[in-house]
């Protein structure tokens, strides 16, 4: 089987090319929107304004994502007073919602798998030499972020 993260990649893109078909989406051109151009407008750095659909799909799935964060917190107990017990059957299905926009998010972006693994291993870098550093508010600085690509 392939790479776990790179199927999910695949799956994803082929779950939005079928909505975009199913609800006959058309890009600014007029023909049906697909997930292969948007990356490819991202990976290129052609058409990233702010009327671009770059920026329109990575808005639209924020805003799932956004959405889909908000439902998950809402299965989540917070009256300590209670009875109730966690639905982490639901809690799972929220998360992998999430994943699913999150997904979506990272291939608007110009990401793979590939990708992913290789910014995750920068930034996993940084993070830890930010702790090690005693990272606070006062001696936090985005330069380091600036090297990851």
């Amino acid at each position: 089987m392939a790479d776990k993260l790179e199927e999910l990649f695949r799956l994803q893109e082929s779950l939005n090319d079928f909505v975009f078909a199913k609800q006959n989406l058309r890009d600014n051109n007029g023909d049906l929107l697909n997930m292969a151009n948007l990356r490819k407008a991202a990976q290129t750095g052609e058409l990233l304004g702010p009327n671009t659909e770059t920026n329109e799909w990575l808005r639209k799935y924020l805003e799932a994502l956004k959405d889909e964060s908000r439902e998950l917190g809402d299965e989540l107990l917070w009256k300590w007073w209670s009875k109730d017990k966690l639905d982490m059957q639901n809690i799972r299905v929220e998360i992998v919602d999430i994943l699913h926009f999150w997904l979506s998010l990272a291939m608007v972006a110009g990401m793979d798998a590939e990708k992913i693994f290789e910014i995750y291993m920068q930034k996993n870098k940084v993070n830890i030499e930010r702790q090690q550093a005693g990272y606070s508010k006062e001696n936090k600085d985005e330069s380091d972020n600036r090297n990851i690509v």
